[in-house]
């Protein structure tokens, strides 16, 4: 398994539409295995294979408190979509930042699952919340678009800014003391 670094917003990779797996084969399950220690490692909950600039329709999360119901989703689709509920949302690409996002309560998922195998089930609660978001990046959809231009551009700037002080931070060279003469 591999750590994989991911994209932040406002990298343009992120709105890149994810195409089908067409095969569920050792490939995409290394892929997944890699999704799911990249997003331990993060930490996070929820993460797209868009994420680490694999354009394919993966995703993964895990919801539970202790990291023991990891779940795989491949080619995942949204069959019904029940309530509404409003929730604060993060995202390991857009780091350290959140905010309050408007989406279905419950919903019926289909996709193929790790083994390849289809697979149905309801989701409600965070898991549904999370689901909805990761397909959002598979669609090339960050939680930031459902906030208003203005929010989205604070963000932007805020993100960029942080990113250009770690660069000069790591390039910094420490001065050297010249005796005068």
């Amino acid at each position: 398994m591999a750590l994989l670094p991911i994209l932040e917003f406002p990298d343009p990779r992120l709105r890149t539409r994810a195409q089908p797996v067409q095969q569920v084969d050792a490939a995409v399950r290394k892929l997944i295995d890699d999704l799911f220690e990249t997003m331990y490692a993060a930490p996070g909950i929820g993460l797209a294979a868009t994420q680490v600039n694999v354009h394919q329709r993966v995703l993964v999360i895990d919801v539970s408190e202790g990291r023991k119901e990891p779940l795989a989703l491949i080619n995942p689709e949204i069959l019904s979509r029940e309530g509404i509920e409003e929730t604060e949302e993060g995202c390991l690409s857009v780091p350290g930042i959140y905010d309050k996002v408007t989406r279905a309560e419950r919903i019926r998922v289909r996709a193929l699952d790790y083994t390849g195998k289809m697979i149905e089930f309801d989701a409600d609660g965070l898991c549904a919340v999370c689901i909805q978001h990761e397909i959002d990046h598979l669609d090339g959809k960050l939680f930031v678009d459902y906030l208003s231009d203005l929010k989205r551009t604070r963000i932007r700037k805020k993100l960029e800014k942080e990113r250009k002080e770690r660069a000069t931070a790591g390039r910094s060279r420490p001065r050297i003391e010249v005796p005068a003469l």
